[in-house]
């Protein structure tokens, strides 16, 4: 092991991990601590590290030789590819500890946790030495040191971080969601799949409903139930808004009849429209699948005013791949559908040039009510990533995407267990299992 005198849990979040020979394994996503009865220093049993296939895997700290300000480098490129589950005795420090509330053990007065750091012990174990805490705003605890009142502490400094404290006492979420800024939307909701289900709801709690809402999308159908009916109907309904239709339209169809109902009622009935309108098609036809937001232009638009219209950073890269012209009005379900223009088609033509002129009008629109064998044939002929949607009177009502086609296309729980369903002896960046260890250190699932 590198010298390293103490490394805080935060520093570590998001750092890349590497082999010996330099191969990739993947990022690292949280430390598990196993904490103890006698209130000393808990040891860090080793790393949640989530590979290339979005699969977070236990990494032991007996097998990290180096941590560094930028990467983590294991002893080998071999990992047990075994999911990470958290054992009964076990902690998340990123996704547990930080916001938890303690107490000052000398006189009580409350704190706290911003950060933890981990030290090495003279027998290569690595332990929870230290608690970077803040004490509130107005209490008799008048700590000295950095800005804003924190603080390092020793952790037998500290109490009211055993596992029946966490498992019960309400727990703020301001330094996890600080983190989860510096990561996907996807990233995020797999952490969150991870945390335990108090912990869960307190970060659902704290977060805004933009980003809970892009969180959802990533979420696997029974994680999205779960949280949608944890939460007031109110603000379901918000975040429900703040998705895009199609996704909302997906959640809302796994939801039973008198529930999806009144969600519905309770949005917009600018925002529940599109969503209503994609509830009426079967969810694996074009119609159920559609966005209904794609880039819709009129004829006398310019291809300068398309490409504008592209450079959104909220679309999608499908999304953004291709514009629609149509009579008005321009928002589905539109006026008469005219043609297509691919983002290529438009870098290639003047800026002043109308978009009726540059449309591609042979290129057959998709029936609401293809299926989805239907589909899969359709992208693959055309080599599409975007393709339109238009009913028998030639009304434009949105756009298929190819990821919207994979996704259904996938097996269930795809989202769990990454793009494949590795065998738990596959190791990460290689082709061999892993090699034989003890228990301790091949054995965490």
């Amino acid at each position: 092991m590198a010298a390293v005198n103490r490394v805080f849990a935060a520093q570590l979040a998001g750092l890349p991990v590497f082999g010996p020979d330099g191969e990739s394994i993947g990022k690292v996503r949280d430390l598990v601590a196993g904490l103890r009865l006698d209130h000393q220093p808990p040891r860090v049993l080793g790393l949640v590290v989530e590979v290339s296939t979005r699969r977070r895997v236990f990494v032991p700290m007996l097998r990290v030789t180096a941590i560094e300000s930028n990467a983590v480098t294991l002893a080998t490129g071999s990992v047990n590819m075994r999911r990470f589950h958290q054992r009964p005795n076990e902690v998340l420090v990123l996704g547990q500890l930080l916001d938890a509330r303690a107490h000052l053990a000398s006189s009580g007065a409350r704190l706290t946790v911003v950060d933890a750091a981990m030290e090495p012990t003279r027998t290569r174990d690595w332990v929870l030495a230290k608690l970077a805490v803040r004490q509130p705003r107005t209490g008799p605890l008048k700590l000295t040191g950095r800005r804003g009142g924190l603080q390092v502490l020793s952790w037998e400094d500290v109490s009211g971080l055993g596992l029946a404290d966490l498992g019960t006492q309400p727990q703020g979420a301001g330094q996890l969601l600080m983190l989860f800024d510096t990561m996907r939307a996807v990233d995020v909701a797999a952490t969150l799949r991870d945390l335990p289900l108090k912990r869960r709801h307190e970060v659902a709690d704290a977060m805004d409903d933009e980003k809970l809402a892009d969180v959802l999308e990533e979420l696997p159908e029974d994680d999205q139930k779960e949280l949608v009916d944890y939460l007031a109907d109110e603000r379901a309904a918000d975040v429900l808004e703040a998705m895009s239709p199609d996704d909302a339209a997906d959640l809302l169809g796994e939801l039973g009849p008198t529930e999806q109902t009144r969600l519905l009622e309770l949005m917009h009935p600018d925002e529940s429209g599109p969503v209503r309108r994609l509830l009426a098609y079967s969810s694996d036809t074009a119609g159920g699948l559609m966005t209904p937001e794609p880039v819709v232009l009129a004829p006398d638009a310019t291809v300068a005013e398309a490409l504008a219209h592209i450079r959104n950073p909220d679309l999608t890269s499908a999304l953004a791949s291709m514009v629609f012209v149509c009579r008005p009005p321009q928002a589905t379900p539109t006026g008469r559908y005219i043609g297509c223009v691919h983002f290529q088609r438009l870098l290639r033509r003047p800026p002043a040039e109308l978009v009726a002129s540059v449309a591609d009008t042979d290129l057959p629109p998709l029936p609401p009510t293809a299926p989805l064998g239907e589909l899969t044939r359709y992208f693959a002929a055309y080599n599409l990533t975007c393709a339109p949607v238009v009913d028998t009177r030639d009304h434009l009502l949105g756009a298929v995407t190819v990821d919207d086609v994979l996704d259904h296309l996938l097996p269930d729980g795809w989202r769990e267990t990454g793009l494949r369903d590795l065998d738990p002896g596959t190791p990460a960046g290689g082709d061999t299992p892993p090699p034989a260890g003890t228990p301790a250190e091949n054995d965490h699932a």
